[in-house]
């Protein structure tokens, strides 16, 4: 049997993770599509490949150990699967017909994350609740209201015991992550993209294990991963304008370099203090050329013990490129060039990105990539609703 490219991968070190960044109920419909759209020569080879990332037969010797979800990504399965979801929230509905737009989307919400972590929970079981987690998001639209993301962390806990909660890195959200690892709950730390954030979020994590263990909570199945979205920090327009401003022109591979040196500062942090979370890489973006050769920096240059998650808009071009990609461990590599290093630490958005110190916990909401990042997440929560408010129209239709 021929190593596939995600095999190859996660030979660089034993504790490294790769995660499907979807909802586990479209994997299927993303392998009938990959095979479909490739030659016909090579779709047995590329079924067979995919196929182990999950293996519905037996999750528990999936490639994969761990899941996220995100709004988006909830919308996503649902349109995916309208016959099916218009049924169920047709007998919701029957069953309970007051329910308003906003509890009809959240329970649809909670359903998609349920039959997700369903599918998960073999691998999760076979690991003694260490892998097979599924990643539930708080409503991003309630980034800055503590109390209620800390009631709504609750509620998706009690879905599945391999539910982990994702928590929004804003000057709220850390307090959040202190109070849920001090209650034992498992946390997936997102919509972050600086050092600052991710030194602030891991101290509250530490604390809010230390907490936890003096409270004799229960932590045997507690773990922490902090995501940090390269391809949002690299792409985000804040960044070309300020470089602009300073007669600085940004390549695509001076932009690659400045999302790995953040990637690898925040690996190097965590280790270096012990701290408990561990470093999760998403949003990643194939490229750059060099040399007339294809690359994908964003999974190359941070290989190591640290999770990746990974949709299908970057499966399809890793496999496109298998065969030209070889994996070591560079996570702790230090080999950005001089001269990119010039330009990006002449750039406040870079110096604020990458410097431990460069944000006070209350600026984290006005980060240019949280602003966008929150407002994508919170449309898909919007679209949710809507969905859901045209189910609740069609309903009252039929009782007329």
């Amino acid at each position: 049997m021929t190593s596939s490219v995600l095999e190859r991968l996660s030979q660089v070190h034993p504790d490294m993770e790769i995660w499907w960044d979807s909802s586990p109920l479209v994997f299927s419909s993303f392998v009938e599509d990959a095979v479909s759209s490739a030659p016909p020569s090579a779709r047995g080879l590329i079924k067979d490949e995919l196929s182990r990332i999950y293996v519905s037969d037996d999750p528990a010797q999936s490639l994969i150990r761990g899941c996220t979800t995100n709004p988006p990504l909830a919308l996503d399965a649902v349109g995916k699967d309208l016959p099916f979801w218009d049924e169920w929230v047709n007998e919701l509905l029957a069953d309970t017909p007051d329910l308003s737009k906003s509890e009809c989307a959240w329970l649809i919400y909670k359903e998609v994350l349920r039959r997700g972590a369903e599918m998960m929970l073999p691998i999760w079981e076979h690991s003694a609740g260490r892998f097979g987690y599924i990643s539930g998001q708080l409503d991003p639209r309630l980034i800055t209201e503590a109390d209620k993301m800390v009631e709504m962390a609750q509620e998706l806990r009690t879905i599945a015991p391999n539910i982990m909660v994702k928590v929004p890195a804003s000057t709220e959200g850390v307090e959040v992550v202190r109070t849920l690892t001090s209650m034992g709950i498992p946390t997936n730390v997102t919509t972050c993209f600086t050092l600052p954030q991710i030194w602030a979020v891991a101290l509250a994590a530490k604390e809010g294990l230390a907490i936890a263990q003096a409270s004799n909570v229960d932590v045997s199945k507690w773990r922490a991963v902090i995501t940090m979205m390269i391809g949002r920090l690299t792409e985000n327009p804040v960044l070309d304008e300020q470089a602009a401003r300073r007669g600085i022109n940004l390549s695509r591979v001076d932009k690659h370099w400045f999302g790995v040196h953040v990637f690898r500062k925040a690996f190097k942090l965590l280790r270096d203090n012990g701290l408990p979370s561990k470093m999760l890489a998403c949003s990643m973006r194939p490229g750059p050329l060099v040399g007339g050769s294809s690359h994908f920096w964003d999974i190359e240059k941070i290989a190591g013990d640290i999770v990746y998650t990974m949709p299908p808009y970057v499966l399809k071009p890793l496999f496109e490129q298998s065969g030209g990609l070889t994996f070591n461990e560079e996570v702790l590599a230090d080999d950005v060039p001089v001269d990119v290093m010039k330009k990006l630490e002449r750039i406040p958005y870079v110096l604020q990105s990458w410097d431990a110190n460069g944000m006070e916990v209350d600026q984290f909401n006005n980060h240019p990539a949280t602003i966008s990042t929150a407002k994508t997440f919170s449309a898909a929560f919007d679209g949710l609703e809507e969905y859901a408010d045209k189910q609740l129209q069609a309903r009252k239709e039929q009782v007329r």
